[in-house]
C-alpha cells in the first residue's frame, strides 16, 4: 500500500464546494471562508492511505471528491473492508466517538480530493457552526447501523444473500446509471467484494459468475454494474 501521497495544494478553494454538505450547509458564506482558510487540501491517488489505525487522530477530514475504503486489520494481520465512504462526507472523526486514535485505516479507493483540519478545532466546529454537531453524529449513527445490519447479515443469512445485499448497498451509495444497469462507481474487486461479505474469493467469484450468466450483473475491469437490481432484492430476501 502506498504511503506516500500527492500532496500538492489546490487553489484556493471556493466556498460553493462546502455550501451544498450537510455540516455546513446551514452556515453563512464568511463562516465557510473561515472554515476553509483553516483547512488543508490534497489530492490522493488511488490505493493510499489518508490516515491509519491506531494513529493519532491529530486531523479530521472531509472527502470532496472519490472513494476511500474503510479498512480494519484483524489480529492475525488480514485486511478486512469494514465499509465504503463517498464524496461529501466527514471521516477521520474520531474525537466524535471519544477517540484519539484513529479506530481504522482509510485507503483511497479511487483518487481522491480531502480537506482536513487540526482536531484541536473539532470543539470549535461544534460549539460555532450550526448544524455541524447534528449532522456528524448523524453519520455516525448512519455508520454504526451499516456496521450492525453487516453483523446481523453474517449472523442470520447465507452467502449469496450477503452477497446480493452488499452490492445493492454499493449502488444505493454510489452507483451511476450507465447503459445496461447501474455501475459501482469506484474501482473494486471479487476481493473486496469478499472482504465485505466475510465470504471466499472462490464464492464470490462463483456467484457473480453464476449472475453474469443470468443476466443480472457485469463484472470486468474491477467494475461490477448490477443489470437487474430487482432480482437482486429477491436474492438478498432469501
Amino acid at each position: 500500500m502506498n504511503d506516500h501521497p500527492t500532496r500538492k495544494t489546490l487553489p484556493r478553494l471556493d466556498e460553493s464546494l462546502l455550501t451544498h454538505l450537510p455540516p455546513f450547509s446551514r452556515l453563512e458564506k464568511r463562516q465557510i471562508r473561515t472554515i476553509l482558510d483553516q483547512a488543508t487540501s490534497r489530492r490522493y491517488e488511488a490505493g493510499v492511505a489518508v490516515f491509519r489505525e491506531g494513529h493519532p487522530a491529530d486531523r479530521f477530514y472531509m472527502l470532496l471528491d472519490g472513494y476511500v475504503r474503510v479498512v480494519r486489520i484483524t489480529a492475525t494481520g488480514e485486511q478486512v473492508t469494514a465499509l465504503h465512504i463517498p464524496a461529501g462526507q466527514l471521516l477521520g472523526i474520531a474525537r466524535a466517538i471519544g477517540r484519539d486514535t484513529y479506530p481504522a485505516t482509510a485507503m483511497t479507493a479511487t483518487e481522491s480530493i480531502v480537506l482536513s483540519w487540526p482536531t484541536r478545532l473539532w470543539d470549535t466546529f461544534v460549539a460555532e457552526y450550526d448544524g455541524f454537531a447534528t449532522e456528524t453524529y448523524k453519520t455516525v449513527g448512519h455508520r454504526v447501523g451499516e456496521m450492525n445490519t453487516r453483523i446481523v447479515e453474517l449472523a442470520t443469512q447465507q452467502v449469496e444473500q450477503r452477497v446480493a445485499n452488499a452490492l445493492l448497498r454499493l449502488i444505493n451509495q454510489t452507483g451511476r446509471k450507465v447503459e445496461g444497469g447501474i455501475e459501482i462507481d469506484f474501482p473494486i474487486t471479487r476481493h473486496d467484494l469478499s472482504e465485505l461479505t466475510a465470504t471466499t474469493l472462490h464464492t464470490v467469484s462463483r456467484l457473480l459468475s453464476g449472475w453474469e450468466k443470468r443476466g443480472l450483473v457485469l463484472s470486468k475491469r474491477k467494475r461490477i454494474t448490477v443489470c437487474d437490481p430487482h432480482a437482486l432484492v429477491v436474492l438478498g430476501q432469501g
